[in-house]
């Protein structure tokens, strides 16, 4: 588990110095996760021809389908990696395929933090923040509220992402439902979200996953694809989670 922001300040009170702790990490695997989730036509492939860094990558691919009614993820998952209290920093490195058509009328998610309300009888798999791009912008989100009555604070245009070029996110958030939480996110080591005194979760203590990967989310959503681009790749490296932001930036370990 993560730190608490109450556990950190009560060593730096005692004058006791933190370790930076790693709580998991991946060389772009397709080994180590709890779950691979490929919908319907998409895939989860480790390759080695594509990588960030080391000798393997993970390649996304979700593949549109007009018949088709259900959702399209192909993520990796890591269960348990924050609760409501925690703080704590996400990293990963992806890259869009060469020929992405950026598609300012839909959104094309790469990252999120999720967890199973299927028992509140108000959702069942809901997102709290999630990273995605629309068109060629980056985006992030928190949710707040109560799972039966949500509220989203989106951070629109954070940076400019191109294709063909691997790109690193670093994230780091107080998971606070107290009005005392903060979101901070880095793309390519330059800070480009900083956000204080907001809530950050739900207002629930389950445990939320991370998955990485691609969802082409407005394909369901909006009930049809927009553009000409029913192929779409992102590929991943250098995924990790811990207690600095060393711990989590892939140019960094």
């Amino acid at each position: 588990m993560l730190h608490k922001i109450s556990s950190i300040a009560l060593l730096l009170a005692l004058g006791i110095s933190t370790q930076a702790t790693q709580i998991f990490s991946n060389t772009g695997t397709t080994s180590g996760w709890d779950a691979t989730n490929a919908e319907h036509s998409g895939t989860v492939q480790q390759v080695t021809n594509v990588v960030y860094k080391g000798t393997t990558a993970l390649k996304m691919t979700q593949v549109y389908d007009p018949s088709y009614t259900g959702r399209y993820h192909s993520e990796v998952v890591k269960n348990s990696v924050y609760k409501r209290g925690d703080t704590g920093f996400y990293g990963f490195a992806f890259r869009l395929q060469e020929n992405w058509q950026f598609s300012p009328a839909q959104g094309y998610n790469i990252a999120q933090f999720i967890a199973d309300f299927g028992d509140t009888g108000c959702d069942d798999w809901m997102p709290s923040s999630m990273v995605w791009l629309q068109g060629n912008q980056l985006y992030s989100r928190v949710k707040q509220g109560s799972i039966c009555a949500q509220r989203i604070q989106t951070f629109p245009n954070l940076a400019t992402v191109s294709a063909g070029v691997w790109h690193r996110i670093v994230i780091q958030a107080s998971w606070k439902t107290d009005g005392t939480g903060y979101y901070k996110m880095w793309f390519d080591g330059t800070k480009v979200l900083e956000e204080y005194n907001i809530n950050t979760t739900i207002e629930d203590d389950r445990a939320f996953q991370f998955r990485v990967g691609l969802y082409a989310n407005s394909w369901h959503d909006d009930g049809t694809m927009k553009g000409t681009q029913g192929t779409r790749s992102v590929w991943y490296d250098q995924i990790a989670a811990g207690s600095t932001f060393a711990d989590a930036d892939p140019a960094q370990w």
